[in-house]
């Protein structure tokens, strides 16, 4: 990693894991106070910034554009919040070892499936593999079937709306339209006391941290050189002996397992996990953050993830109606006038600013008079 980014990271890092959670335990009339409220909404940001991460990983380096990762972020999400729900065991409102909503659907019994859950260890091991190994399936037979650009984009998308419809049945025993909400604990903490949101803020904070060093040592490997070969020239790679569906495979599970962890980070601070967040709909406005702060960057994934949602959480606060718009003109403007995102259009704009300061001396320079008169004799 460059010494300047490395700089920077260090500095972030610090920002984040450190001086905002100092904030928030000063006194609430203090100016540099941090409320609890927005130290729990600054790591909600964090969450999909890590999401945002490797889908620029995904999308920006290798080429590969997926419109269904809300499927992995509701996969780490849901394996979390069943882990959760099973933590407050007879504490629920109809005092049952079962969740709320299978004694609504007459549920006698805990489903087989759910039953591992109640180990937190198997919980943390499920966030990283049941992601990993959908994508590692799903992204094999695609690839292998060589699939490829805006094929690739399509089944992806339905591959969204298939998991919203499943998630959807109440047959499949994960709360229906519902979803699994209303958690007490995580990990033997009670989840409304501030300082397990603060130390939730924390993990998730390490978390974007070593997502970020982990994406930006990928790149600068040469499986990173290859992967952007493979964006720029798929038929060249192929040519020159590598195979480019590994390399894609490859890094379709790394951006799955981090879509993942990011659902399991988001569910216990948002307190609630719904097929809403599973669907066609979130999946396209991941897209827009990576698109919008500029893909191929990584930081710039990670400012698109933070500035569009915190743009959303005033918009929809202030003037809900003008949400949808501005997410269409976004996404608008990120096609038609900055293909490479806020980043790129203010680095193009710093670029032109030194090329006319620079020139300014040049033009400065007076230059020699020359009298246009007969010579005098």
């Amino acid at each position: 990693m460059p010494k300047r980014e490395a700089a920077a990271l260090g500095i972030a890092a610090i920002v984040l894991v450190v001086v905002l959670p100092v904030c928030n335990m000063l006194p609430a009339g203090s100016p540099l106070a941090v409320s609890n409220f927005t130290l729990n909404l600054f790591g909600k940001f964090l969450t999909y910034a890590i999401l945002a991460l490797g889908l620029d990983l995904l999308w920006g380096y290798a080429g590969v554009l997926s419109l269904g990762h809300g499927v992995f972020f509701g996969l780490g999400a849901y394996a979390m919040g069943m882990h959760l729900m099973l933590e407050i065991g007879s504490k629920s409102v109809y005092q049952s070892v079962l969740p709320d909503f299978m004694v609504w659907n007459q549920v006698t019994a805990l489903p087989l499936f759910w039953k591992p859950f109640q180990s937190g260890a198997f919980t943390l091991l499920a966030i990283v593999l049941v992601p990993g190994l959908f994508g590692l399936a799903f992204g094999y037979l695609a690839f292998r079937s060589r699939i490829r650009g805006v094929y690739f984009s399509i089944i992806t998308q339905a591959l969204a709306l298939s998991a919203w419809l499943v998630f959807n049945r109440n047959e499949m025993n994960l709360g229906g339209t519902n979803g699994l909400a209303d958690f007490k604990t995580a990990f033997g903490f009670p989840l409304h006391q501030p300082a397990t949101q603060r130390g939730l803020y924390v993990v998730t904070a390490l978390t974007l941290v070593a997502a970020y060093a982990l994406c930006r040592w990928i790149t600068l490997t040469r499986a990173g050189k290859v992967l952007v070969a493979i964006r720029d020239s798929e038929t060249r790679v192929l040519f020159s002996g590598y195979s480019p569906a590994a390399y894609k495979l490859f890094v379709f599970v790394v951006s799955a397992v981090l879509a993942g962890v990011a659902g399991a980070l988001y569910a216990p601070q948002v307190g609630i996990i719904t097929p809403a967040k599973i669907g066609v709909l979130p999946s396209i406005e991941m897209v827009v953050w990576v698109a919008a702060g500029g893909r191929g960057t990584l930081y710039g994934a990670v400012l698109g993830a933070f500035g569009v949602n915190w743009i959303q959480s005033w918009l929809t606060t202030s003037y809900p109606d003008f949400w949808l718009l501005f997410l269409g003109g976004l996404f608008m403007g990120a096609v038609l006038f900055f293909p490479d995102g806020v980043v790129g259009a203010l680095g193009r704009l710093g670029a032109r600013a030194r090329r006319l300061v620079s020139r300014r001396p040049d033009s400065a320079v007076s230059t020699p008079s020359v009298s246009l008169g007969r010579p005098t004799p």
